[in-house]
């Protein structure tokens, strides 16, 4: 076995701060990040300079950030710093299960509107940074142990704790040119989903007119899925919206339709149970809603099939990923439906598909955790895709900037 430890070092890896000594006199409020992508989908990674909650549990310190420093967020998520479909992932030393030994660093997910509570795409990109770089300050955010390498399979186990609960990445790692140990950005990064499960098939949700798009024609109702993956997620074919396929031109028109759906849906509480956690209040909200096309995108050489799907998510943010929270809940939804468990299916988005197939997402199931499916009986599903470094930045904030202190959306 072999150990894996490097740095972040502010004059090399890391950019310099593009500032003159003297300015650094000044009242600065400094966020340290690291920029990154999944299928093209922005993941700002936080390590430095966001407050560290002092409650002990995950959730709690989720609560916290969301009463007290939630302008922080709005400051690296928004604009002039950010824009309407950034993301990030703040990491977190300390959680009641980093203290148990039972996960290596805890994360919580931002974007442009809150706080949700689990995010495939960034756990994929946290895997490789968590791998490759830990901060030189002791005061920064460091790993709870060094990371071990298999030396027959290379690759590093990294158990990150997520609001909605503990997610395995497992790392590929390989020697760079500098015969340094680092990510092997070649080959797929995978974790194993906390556990995922179905709450509905083939619901009827009726559409007051309020709630109505262009394309349902005299149609009243439409027909829909419920699934978690550490969010909920309402999955809807494309054709069922009253489209022929997923594709850029009709995007706009989809949009608004799953929007419309989603207001249906969470404006009627009949439908509040399928969306509704058993363990933890705090997961149980309607995160996003997926449009599907199972006759769009090729599946990958080691797969059996493939679909493509576009997720809404949060604010009505548009995924361009393939969503990796959303592929677990879907092939968990797919297995409700019969679909072996050992099938890999390959899930596309509409990034990875104008990208020849490059981006797109492979899942199984990993374990059925009990035997006979029925609503609610979780698995946890394996799902893998590769994640790339974009950048690096300070971000800096001035003591009179209202403007860039506070953050905005046009």
């Amino acid at each position: 076995m072999t150990r894996l430890i490097s740095k972040i070092h502010t004059g090399s890896t890391m950019a310099k701060i593009p500032i003159t000594q003297d300015s650094l006199s000044r009242d600065f409020q400094v966020i340290r990040t690291m920029e990154m992508h999944t299928t093209g989908e922005p993941t700002r990674i936080i390590y430095s300079g966001f407050p560290q909650s002092n409650s002990i549990t995950l959730l709690q310190k989720r609560a916290d950030a969301k009463a007290n420093h939630d302008h922080y967020r709005r400051r690296v998520m928004l604009e002039p710093r950010g824009h309407r479909e950034m993301f990030g992932a703040l990491l977190v030393r300390e959680t009641e299960l980093t203290a148990t030994g039972e996960a290596d660093i805890g994360v919580l997910f931002m974007h442009c509107e809150g706080w949700p509570s689990m995010c495939g795409h960034a756990t994929m990109g946290l895997g490789r940074f968590l791998a490759d770089f830990i901060p030189e300050n002791p005061t920064d955010i460091l790993l709870s142990r060094k990371l071990i390498i298999d030396d027959t399979t290379m690759t590093t186990l990294i158990k990150l704790h997520c609001p909605c609960g503990i997610v395995d990445i497992t790392v590929p790692i390989a020697r760079n040119l500098q015969g340094q140990l680092r990510s092997d950005p070649d080959r797929a990064v995978s974790f194993l989903s906390v556990q995922s499960f179905v709450t509905g098939i083939a619901i009827e949700i009726p559409l007051p007119s309020e709630h109505r798009w262009p394309e349902l024609g005299e149609r009243s109702k439409v027909t829909v899925d419920f699934c978690f993956g550490g969010a909920f997620y309402c999955v809807i074919e494309v054709r069922e919206l009253g489209f022929r396929e997923l594709d850029k031109s009709g995007l706009e028109a989809v949009s608004q339709a799953t929007k419309a759906l989603k207001a249906a849906i969470t404006a009627n509480p009949q439908f509040t149970h399928l969306y509704r956690h058993d363990d933890e209040i705090d997961l149980g909200f309607l995160y996003g809603i997926i449009a599907s096309d199972d006759q769009k995108g090729a599946p990958t050489s080691n797969s059996s099939g493939a679909e493509t799907g576009l997720c809404f998510f949060g604010p009505h943010q548009i995924d361009r990923s393939p969503c990796g929270s959303g592929t677990a809940a879907r092939r968990a939804l797919a297995h409700a439906k019969g679909m072996a468990p050992e099938s890999r299916w390959t899930y596309h988005s509409l990034i990875s598909t104008a990208f020849l197939g490059q981006g797109a997402f492979t899942a199984y199931i990993a374990s059925d955790l009990k035997a006979a499916f029925a609503i609610r009986n979780p698995v946890r599903v394996h799902v893998e895709g590769q994640a790339f470094y974009t950048g690096s930045a300070y971000f800096l904030t001035e003591q009179m900037d209202t403007i860039g202190s506070a953050g905005f959306l046009i």
